[in-house]
């Protein structure tokens, strides 16, 4: 199966935020970037694979600074590794104020994906080439995430198990 490298597969995905997407006081709700968010990285996943691909999970969300109506928000999305059939991909998130240019970083946050075939199982990912050293450095992140994701996975089974005996 031939690489794919992370350039390729990059998504920018941008929105005017509108009323539906706020509080009466105008803040974005937190679920509606989330929502971004997960259909951005999706996005990379699929570009990634060529098939489908479903979230597994969302390691973490920090919020930084809020977003408002009439913000212009933008999502840019990259593969951060890819394990056997998992993929790690991180979401930086940006508004920008389109009446004074103003832009902050307001969110980041990391999901893993997993590629599955026609059956809808899991399938292997075609591996991921990295090439610039901040590419190499996510990657070596990811990866420790990674650990750190199957360590906590397998104590909270064991956790549950002992709750059911």
């Amino acid at each position: 199966m031939e690489g794919k490298r992370v350039r390729d597969t990059r998504v920018v995905m941008s929105q005017v935020m509108q009323p539906a997407d706020a509080n009466p006081a105008g803040n974005v709700h937190g679920g509606t970037i989330m929502k971004l968010v997960d259909t951005a990285a999706g996005a990379v996943a699929v570009r990634h694979c060529r098939g489908n691909a479903v979230t597994a999970s969302v390691d973490r969300i920090d919020f930084h600074n809020p977003a408002y109506i009439g913000d212009l928000l933008v999502i840019k999305s990259s593969m951060n590794m890819v394990g056997k059939t998992s993929m790690e991909i991180g979401a930086r998130v940006e508004t920008e104020r389109l009446l004074t240019g103003e832009r902050y970083h307001i969110a980041s946050a990391y999901l893993t994906y997993v590629a599955l075939d026609e059956n809808l199982q899991p399938t292997p990912a075609p591996p991921l080439i990295t090439e610039t050293e901040a590419e190499k450095r996510r990657n070596r992140e990811a990866q420790a995430r990674r650990k750190t994701r199957l360590r906590e996975k397998h104590e909270e089974k064991t956790y549950q198990d002992e709750l059911c005996h």
